[in-house]
Parts: structure tokens; sequence; C-alpha cells
């Protein structure tokens, strides 16, 4: 029970980026699985974060005010 929560306000999301943009790859060698924005140009993800399971990248995109639906549509 949460008696004092203060709830957290979303993070913007980082300039050049959209929703769209959130993607979760995986290690091909050791399944190691980590979330962030996907920058077209370099091909590598931006302020990526472990995933150790669903809720991680559920907290991810409430991290930031998305949703994974929002980012499919977007898409």
């Amino acid at each position: 029970m949460k008696l004092f929560h203060k709830k957290k306000e979303p993070l913007p999301i980082p300039e050049p980026f959209t929703a769209a943009d959130i993607k979760v790859e995986a290690s091909i060698c050791t399944g190691e699985r980590i979330i962030g924005f996907y920058d077209r140009k370099t091909h590598r993800l931006r302020y990526a974060e472990p995933v150790h399971s669903e809720q991680d990248i559920r907290d991810f995109y409430a991290q930031y005010g998305a949703g994974p639906d929002e980012a499919e549509q977007k898409a």
C-alpha cells in the first residue's frame, strides 16, 4: 500500500526520436535483450536499458509516457 506515492512525470522523448523509434534487440550469442531508441543513421540503440522481463519493457514505455500500442500505430 502506497499512501504517499507521488506519481512521476514522464520524461520527454529525446529530440530526434518518436515513440515509434523504441525497439527491443536481443543478442545472438547470449540472448540478452535491451530496449532503447533506434537511431536509423547509426543503426544502434540510444538510451538503452537492459530487459530482464516484460515488465521492464512496460516500464520503459511508461518512463517516456508512451505505450507499445502507440508506437505500433505511428510506425
